[in-house]
């Protein structure tokens, strides 16, 4: 947030919507976080929990899914300090905090979904587990991280940052900033292309992760 403030919104002058930007950066790092950390140890954990299901049977699905569940416990740690950089901006929360839920789903489901493909995968192919860390940054720049998802539309149009929405975090990340800022309205038209690609990442990715099941302990 220090780095990012210091940057993007000291040096380079990205526009935050009016909100100071260590509170419009951090609001956005807190999901990304999560979905970074829950993508990262996801795709890893077929690879470090070998040892368990070589031995032992039980549902694979078990093993991604727990990765990325593991990580609410520091998404919400990090979600408590936002109200206290609130409290010391002097902003209080809006009735759009009750769509946090609903926010919080679709990004648990983008990450299981991402999860599902890559852990099948990386159990296969073990390249990709160096290259997680690379995916990783470049869907953070990819997302409105550092930079207000307004920009898109202001240059490129409203249906250009409809197809935008299709990744699935940029709802996400423009809901957190409304539901808990309550700057502009909800983003309820990203959020939407977002749930098709996130419900279509998660059906495809358990369809694939159980195709590939019965391979785990072999190429183990």
């Amino acid at each position: 947030m220090i780095i990012f403030s210091v940057i993007f919104g000291n040096l380079a002058k990205i526009p935050s919507d009016g909100i100071p930007y260590p509170l419009f950066s951090y609001t956005a790092l807190v999901p990304w976080t999560y979905f970074s950390a829950a993508m990262t140890r996801s795709t890893q954990s077929l690879i470090s929990g070998k040892g368990i299901y070589t031995k032992v049977y039980f549902p694979r699905l078990i093993m991604p899914f727990t990765s990325v569940l593991a990580c609410l416990v520091d998404f919400v740690i990090a979600l408590t300090i936002v109200f206290g950089l609130m409290a010391w901006y002097g902003m209080v929360p809006t009735w759009g905090i009750f769509n946090l839920p609903l926010l919080i789903i679709l990004m648990v489901l983008t990450a299981s979904g991402i999860g599902m493909w890559l852990s099948a995968l990386a159990i296969q192919y073990r390249d990709i587990k160096f290259g997680i860390q690379f995916l990783s940054q470049i869907l953070m720049y990819a997302a409105p991280v550092v930079w207000p998802v307004s920009l898109i539309s202001e240059k490129y149009g409203e249906s250009v940052k409809l197809i935008y929405g299709l990744y699935p975090m940029v709802g996400v990340i423009e809901g957190f900033r409304s539901a808990i800022l309550g700057h502009n309205p909800m983003p309820w038209d990203l959020i939407g292309m977002g749930t098709i690609t996130a419900v279509t990442l998660f059906i495809s990715g358990a369809l694939y992760f159980k195709k590939k099941e019965r391979l785990f302990a072999d190429v183990a």
